[in-house]
């Protein structure tokens, strides 16, 4: 098969309007990607689905220039792209009929991975819904080590998710809402830094594209589709993870939720979910498994707790304040340490993936005893 030039497959993923099912049914049509940009106006018209909106759209060949700039953008900064066509495009995504045409990836990551769970959830995680992700992904990383998490990179429990994979070796990958000029929110960049290393990083927008809110909407059909199950952990009754969970259903994939009391608002999307039997009660990483039919993997060796002596200065110390105080926040561990606060929260997320503190709501942390 000839190979499609880049800017080409870029600007059919950026027609206005067209949607990534008419793009498919475009190509189909016309027999050729490259095809569509050369077709008249008169012929547009007749594909059906298109008509004459759509059509003076492709006629419109200015944004064959932004494809360009955008093409110029991905190669300089070594971003893989994947095309719907392309025979690397991830199969799981392939099985979606309005999955993206386009996608980017930044990272090192195997997107056909055996195994690949996205977890989601209320970005008002309690510390329960933080402890149960963690627990769950702890436990999934024992027999399965080549297990991939999939999440949103959102505050709560996708930032909970991407750090506890990290924390247990595996790879993570973040679905972004917005291109890769910019990171939102910004204060996960330590977290998005450590997952290019094992894991990455998806958007399916232009790298110049904004966090909207309906790019995060958009988003979560990918979070959806290209894993083969989706948890809930924690969701109001209208929290956007009951979107992901929705499409999930839709594509025929599993969806599981982890229940929680009958008052608690951030349970209430959860137990609506596992009530009207659109997703399975899961209490622990043995349920998701055993409903995965997830056998045991060939095993990673021990991991050695980290000594004291393998700590440099700044890491001890924060252990030895937290020793003394028990608990502190990310301000008064910044002030006694005399380190800004940007620098101290790299130091402290890779003493996070190192196991030796755990982060509580209100940046609260704690040593892992």
């Amino acid at each position: 098969m000839e190979e499609i030039p880049l800017k080409y497959k870029i600007a059919l993923s950026l027609i206005p309007r067209i949607g990534d099912i008419n793009a498919r049914k475009l190509v189909s049509h016309i027999g050729s990607v490259e095809g569509i940009f050369h077709e008249p106006y008169r012929s547009l018209i007749k594909i059906p689905g298109i008509g004459s909106s759509l059509a003076r759209y492709i006629s419109d060949k200015s944004y064959l220039k932004t494809a360009e700039k955008e093409a110029e953008f991905v190669e300089k900064k070594k971003i893989r792209t994947f095309f719907y066509l392309d025979s690397d495009y991830p199969y799981r995504l392939k099985q979606c009929d309005d999955s993206p045409v386009l996608f980017y990836f930044t990272g090192n990551c195997n997107l056909n991975a055996p195994r690949i769970l996205s977890i989601v959830g209320t970005r008002n995680a309690t510390s329960r819904g933080r402890e149960i992700c963690d627990r769950i992904i702890t436990g999934l990383a024992v027999d399965n080590p080549e297990l991939v998490i999939v999440s949103g990179l959102a505050y709560g429990i996708d930032i909970a998710a991407h750090k506890s994979a990290l924390a247990n070796k595996l790879p993570t990958i973040g679905v972004l809402g917005h291109g890769f000029k910019a990171l939102y929110p910004s204060v996960h960049r330590p977290v998005a830094a450590s997952m290019l290393e094992n894991g990455g990083l998806i958007t399916d927008f232009r790298s110049d594209e904004k966090p909207e809110r309906n790019n995060f909407i958009k988003r979560n059909r990918i979070i959806a589709g290209i894993s083969d199950a989706t948890l809930v952990v924690e969701s109001a009754v209208e929290g956007g993870a009951l979107i992901t969970a929705d499409i999930a259903n839709s594509y025929n994939r599993d969806v599981f939720a982890v229940p929680g009391r009958i008052d608690d608002p951030w349970s209430g999307g959860c137990n609506n979910l596992i009530k009207r039997n659109k997703a399975a009660l899961i209490e622990n990483h043995e349920d998701i498994e055993y409903f995965l039919d997830w056998k045991p993997q060939k095993k990673n060796p021990p991991v050695q707790r980290v000594l004291f002596s393998d700590l440099d200065d700044d890491e001890r110390k924060i252990i030895e304040m937290l020793n003394a105080e028990e608990e502190l926040n990310i301000d008064q561990i910044s002030r006694r340490c005399g380190l800004p606060v940007n620098r101290l929260s790299s130091v402290i997320l890779q003493m996070e993936l190192k196991g030796l503190l755990k982060c509580f709501p209100g940046n609260v942390y704690k040593l892992v005893r």
